[in-house]
């Protein structure tokens, strides 16, 4: 097991803004890029988290990805919209490009958001959430051009990215369902959080170069490579190559099947589809059913071993709530990959250790 770092919320957000700075990033972009990568860690993906900072840093240096970059239009049709992400940080072109769509959508009732050419666009929960506390319902299909790490069903070799789907439905009186899943039975990223910790991966989760099922991380992390495996075999195989026809081919006009050597840029095309409930009439109605059915759910009782029933994006709200009150678990090799990472922008490892209170 891993030796683990428990870092202050307050304290890992100053570290994390002076490794930050390191890519000469303006203020704003700053505090988008290390708001997004600490919420994901606050809400328990820290696949998605800070862990991926030294890949940015690699992606910086290859020339894959480019700071100070916004959202560019390409076509504007009214509620339909193609952007262009210009390799940008993902944590400031995805929202800006949510921003675009919610106000196609409070204008028009709904709204179609094709865009490409982002890097990285992190926890893509992040976008339903933005576009729900708008009051708008959101989908989002989301694919990944990045050297491929996903088996396709039947297949022994690695054939697309994680590729995910993200949905999110405001909900009156209580926080939204925000549905968020890689299509993947686990996300590239919290492989990597296994591998730096020592720990294997559910079984079912990985193949080996052979094609034979594995439980070690190193298949997604060292040459030669293996794969994951899709969820619910043929049905998130599925949803995989949905997401990447729809987020790769028709959003981005780019796909994720190419082999890409050595370059470490994450990039990603998403295709969104906002709906402003207003527009459709009745929304007392949706308000109330949809209310009453959630309700219904959460009144199930619960199965032994389990305290309550839950839906899609509580579990990641309680875990940002007891994380911000107890800081944030940060394993001792990912903080030094960080460290690292830090020192290849020119930022001194030192100042970052202080500010995180870390050895």
């Amino acid at each position: 097991m891993a030796d683990v770092h428990l870092i202050e919320l307050a304290a890992l957000t100053r570290a994390m803004r002076l490794v930050v700075a390191g890519f000469g990033s303006a203020p704003d972009e700053i505090e988008a890029v290390v708001g997004n990568l600490i919420d994901a860690n606050l809400t328990g993906h820290d696949s998605h988290g800070i862990g991926m900072l030294p890949r940015y840093a690699q992606a910086y240096l290859e020339g894959g990805l480019t700071p100070n970059t916004h959202v560019r239009t390409v076509l504007d049709a009214g509620a339909l919209l193609r952007l262009d992400g210009g390799a940008g940080f993902g944590q400031v072109i995805g929202k800006e490009a949510m921003a675009l769509g919610i106000e196609r959508a409070r204008r028009h009732g709904s709204a179609i958001v094709a865009l490409g050419n982002s890097h990285h666009l992190g926890r893509i929960g992040a976008w339903a959430e933005q576009a729900a506390a708008a009051g708008l319902v959101s989908l989002h299909f989301v694919n990944v051009l990045a050297p491929p790490i996903v088996a396709p069903f039947g297949g022994a070799r690695a054939g697309f990215g994680t590729n995910p789907f993200t949905a999110g439905v405001p909900l009156a009186g209580r926080e939204p369902l925000i549905l968020d899943f890689a299509t993947s039975m686990i996300a590239h990223g919290k492989t990597r959080v296994a591998y730096n910790k020592g720990q294997k991966v559910p079984a079912g989760c990985l193949i080996d170069n052979q094609g034979r099922p594995s439980d070690d991380p190193r298949w997604t992390m060292e040459e030669p490579y293996g794969a994951i495996l899709t969820f619910g075999v043929h049905k998130g195989y599925g949803m995989a190559v949905l997401s990447e026809l729809l987020g790769g081919a028709l959003a981005a006009g780019m796909v994720g099947h190419r082999e890409d050597g050595s370059k470490k840029r994450i990039l990603n095309g998403m295709l969104s589809v906002l709906v402003d409930p207003a527009a459709l009439g009745g929304v007392a109605a949706f308000e109330h059913e949809a209310l009453a059915f959630v309700h219904s759910l959460l009144d199930v009782p619960a199965a032994p071993g389990v305290d309550h029933v839950r839906i899609a994006g509580d579990p990641e709200r309680e875990q940002r709530a007891r994380r911000s009150a107890q800081g944030v678990p940060v394993d001792a090799a990912s903080w030094q990959q960080i460290l690292q990472a830090a020192a290849s922008l020119g930022v001194d490892e030192r100042r970052v250790r202080e500010a995180a209170g870390t050895p």
